[in-house]
């Protein structure tokens, strides 16, 4: 793409009050951005409203595009438009594909294979070690991990993601040169050096709650699938999900306690006909993938006697003292152990949990 084009493409993006939808009929109608800002305001009248009209034949907005011109200067920073061979070929396949990306990392990623994985932000410590095996088992069998970078399952898939030989890819909320959320902002680098972010939000867009609902069709619509690992009943991995069905794409949820909360969303998903998933290589048999993961040999059985009452599901200290038949602080000191061993973790409320 050379300079023209590229002011082009940004100009039409950045026009106040110009859509997504609207640049699509544009380039329908008239070929390219270039044409598009070359037709007589006559001839943009059927698609626009008069003021964006004069807006368009008015020209690019050179201030407008010169902070993502300077972005796009740095090593690194890509945009990629519904003109380019390497625009995401799934995403070509949903109602409302972003007429432009701007993309942070790993080009060549955009044309892999992908599935996504999310989940709850508040996740449990087997919960994002769920997500973070899976992650790293289905990039090994060549599947890019697509998640949203926000805190808990997202961050765990992209950790794993990126451990596989496929990496991750992450799908913002924000322009690409901000973090969000901040405490991500190291995973975020390794993303940036390793695999790819991603956002059709243009630079210097902050964190605004209506973006993320509207990122997630893209998380969705890039892969093959989604995979949901943790998910209350109002969270927004539903949403993921359901954007994932109606786009035609499969559906898989791992599925967890009856008394958890974070389970609750993905046993609501699998009553709906998502594939309950025990292991990544469901996965890959539900996608007809042929690389295969190499089988583990069976944990072995657990000689704790206190893992072993512990059991997977989040337990109250009551709960566990009756099963053991120990005394609150003789109980205590012995969670405490195991949870600087790194087998227990203590969960909101009072509740632990085993992870090994």
């Amino acid at each position: 793409m050379n300079q023209a084009e590229r002011r082009a493409w940004l100009g039409l993006a950045l026009t106040r009050g110009l859509g997504g939808q609207s640049y699509r009929s544009l380039l329908a109608a008239f070929g390219g951005p270039e044409q598009i800002y070359a037709a007589p305001g006559s001839a943009l009248k059927s698609y626009l409203t008069q003021p964006v009209v004069q807006r368009v034949t008015a020209g690019v907005d050179d201030a407008a595009i010169a902070p993502a011109l300077r972005w796009l200067d740095a090593p690194g920073n890509h945009l990629v438009t519904l003109a380019d061979s390497d625009y995401p070929p799934h995403l070509l396949q949903i109602p409302d594909p972003p007429p432009l990306l701007y993309l942070k990392g790993r080009r060549e990623l955009l044309g892999a294979p992908m599935l996504a994985i999310v989940g709850s932000r508040n996740a449990t410590p087997q919960g994002a070690a769920n997500a973070e095996a899976f992650a790293s088992a289905l990039s090994q069998a060549g599947l890019t991990i697509v998640s949203g970078l926000a805190l808990g399952i997202d961050a765990a898939a992209h950790r794993g993601g990126l451990a596989g030989a496929a990496s991750s890819l992450a799908v913002v909320g924000t322009g690409l040169d901000i973090v969000y959320p901040a405490r991500n902002k190291t995973l975020a680098h390794r993303l940036a050096e390793s695999g790819a972010l991603v956002s059709e939000f243009p630079i210097g867009t902050p964190s605004i709650a209506t973006n993320f609902p509207r990122r997630n069709r893209i998380i969705s619509g890039m892969t093959l699938g989604c995979l949901v690992v943790e998910a209350a009943l109002q969270s927004g991995s539903l949403i993921t999900a359901r954007l994932a069905a109606e786009q035609g794409r499969e559906v898989f949820a791992i599925p967890g306690s009856i008394h958890s909360p974070v389970a609750r969303g993905c046993h609501k998903l699998i009553k709906q006909g998502a594939k309950l998933v025990e292991s990544a290589q469901d996965v890959l048999d539900e996608l007809r993938w042929q690389a295969a993961i190499p089988a583990t040999n069976a944990p072995a059985t657990c000689d704790d006697p206190l893992l072993a009452a512990l059991g997977f599901e989040p337990v109250s200290m009551d709960v566990l003292a009756e099963r053991c038949g120990l005394t609150p602080d003789r109980l205590s000191a012995m969670l405490l152990e195991r949870e600087l061993q790194g087998s227990v973790a203590t969960l909101p409320g009072g509740f632990y949990q085993r992870i090994v």
